[in-house]
């Protein structure tokens, strides 16, 4: 049985604590929250688990095995260094981190004591993406040509951080989960609106090393509506991922463009257009925190690396460093070193 304590009982922290009391194989030990008000919560919620406000407590009483952290991004680091440093294993909401380097020194930390280092990227657990991950990845829509992502709502404003880091995050790791690719150049541009606030706005668009492949990711926090949709086209099918359609989130069309040789005119293209079927998958309803919490069980018991894992979130928030500082730079382009 693996004891679990999460950090942080806001919005997402009620949630985890939720899946890891009802998970087979966890017991939820332990809460923490600076809050008053969300401690009683808590304690209602949760009774017989052990509610504090300090973590350091909960380290120190060595009734943990795993460590959830559920708060704000410039308490990620801290918090889960001190969770490694004292032999848990630690999972973070997405991003893992701030900075790269910040990133680099938890998967440091993880490897040194062999324990897992796992980020809450929740989309990757989804029935959709890893339905879309599979048909990506067995050649069924071909060469991919682009990835276009737009993702936009009315709030809710996030007082540590831009767009980028609370939005856009999402598309980034569900691109490299389904294209098995890094970017290597990002150029971004974006607007605050409102003073001593973060860019609401921006608008990415990333290149990947050796390859026609492009993406483009749109994110706002003004939008009047909610939409949440994600195109990917290939040269034999492409799909429409909108997570807002309660039935048919994935549809998958088999439609292309060729292009063919006109021998009897040699300074002309024959452009074919090619429309067949729309297959729209069966897709199994099931919580994605739910089957993430039982991956991320599933890797501590048998010390096999999660999907996303220490690596991918440092891939990912090395793609929001540069897309940050790019923005900055009215949209020139960044190099995004991976590894």
């Amino acid at each position: 049985m693996i004891r679990v304590g999460v950090i942080g009982y806001g919005y997402w922290g009620v949630r985890l604590a939720r899946n890891f009391a009802t998970a087979q194989g966890s017991r939820l030990t332990t809460i923490v929250d600076l809050d008053a008000r969300r401690q009683a919560l808590a304690a209602r919620n949760h009774p017989g688990t052990e509610v504090m406000s300090d973590h350091r407590d909960m380290l120190r009483n060595g009734d943990v095995d795993l460590v959830a952290i559920a708060t704000p991004l410039s308490s990620h680091y801290p918090l889960a260094m001190a969770a490694l440093d004292a032999g848990r294993h630690v999972l973070v909401e997405k991003p893992l981190a701030a900075t790269a380097d910040e990133a680099l020194r938890l998967i440091d930390a993880a490897e040194r004591s062999g324990l897992t280092l796992m980020v809450d990227h929740t989309f990757l657990y989804t029935e959709a993406v890893r339905k879309i991950h599979e048909l990506v990845q067995s050649g069924t829509l071909g060469d991919i040509y682009y990835f276009d992502s737009v993702r936009v709502n009315l709030g809710l404003f996030q007082h540590d951080t831009n767009i980028v880091y609370d939005l856009a995050v999402h598309d980034l790791a569900v691109m490299d989960y389904v294209l098995a690719k890094a970017p290597s150049v990002v150029s971004a541009t974006g607007a605050r609106h409102f003073d001593g606030q973060a860019e609401d706005v921006a608008f990415l668009t990333l290149f990947f090393e050796d390859s026609a492949l492009i993406s483009h990711v749109h994110v706002n926090w003004l939008a009047p509506v909610k939409v949440r949709r994600t195109l990917i086209g290939g040269d034999r099918k492409m799909i429409v991922f909108d997570d807002l359609d309660p039935s048919e989130k994935v549809k998958v069309y088999d439609k292309g463009v060729e292009f063919v040789d006109d021998p009897a005119h040699i300074d002309k293209m024959l452009i074919s257009y090619r429309v067949g079927d729309i297959w729209v998958p069966n897709l199994e309803i099931r919580e994605a925190l739910q089957t993430m919490v039982k991956e991320l069980l599933d890797c501590v018991t048998t010390g096999t690396p999660p999907v996303s894992d220490g690596r991918m979130g440092l891939r990912v928030v090395r793609s929001l460093e540069a897309a940050t500082q790019s923005m900055a730079e009215r949209g020139r382009p960044v190099e995004i070193v991976q590894e």
